[in-house]
């Protein structure tokens, strides 16, 4: 069995239940973003920021997905678990972009990896707002290390 050590991001063991399988008994593609938003939901409802009692526990959590993007790598055979790697890309003042790839349970197979980018609304005027301090500080947790610059050359 793989070890899966992350550097960055986060790891969130999901299931796939029989009901995300298509005729053919590998997930159906359009679950790919359900499984995707069961990890992140988990995420941050370990964190303060769900919804209970059909409100928002806190005003970050009313977002809108802009844009979905998953390329599909090996299909998920049947039910049991993956593993769902996610990390911030970007976290700007009202947008926020996600990458992520979707694994086996032993961490061996990629399925699938994409990005996932949100804009945060602001409930009276669905407009974009800011996000507050604390959503910033959990995203923080999720931020993939810049990449090195490249040396110039001499």
């Amino acid at each position: 069995m793989t070890t899966n050590v992350l550097e960055y991001g986060h790891l969130e063991r999901v299931r796939i239940h029989y009901d995300d399988l298509d005729q053919m008994g590998i997930v159906h593609n359009a679950r790919y973003a359900v499984l995707l938003e069961r990890a992140l939901s988990a995420y941050w409802e370990e964190h303060g920021f769900s919804i209970a009692n059909g409100r928002p526990t806190a005003p970050d959590v009313f977002h809108a997905v802009v844009e979905f993007s998953i390329s599909y790598r090996a299909p998920i055979r049947g039910t049991g678990d993956v593993l769902i790697h996610f990390w911030i890309d970007k976290f700007g003042q009202t947008s926020g972009v996600y990458g992520f790839r979707i694994t086996s349970a032993d961490g061996a197979t990629v399925h699938a990896e994409g990005r996932r980018s949100i804009v945060r609304l602001d409930q009276r005027t669905m407009r974009p707002t800011e996000w507050t301090p604390a959503a910033r500080e959990v995203a923080a947790t999720l931020a993939r290390p810049a990449l090195a610059e490249p040396e110039e050359a001499a």
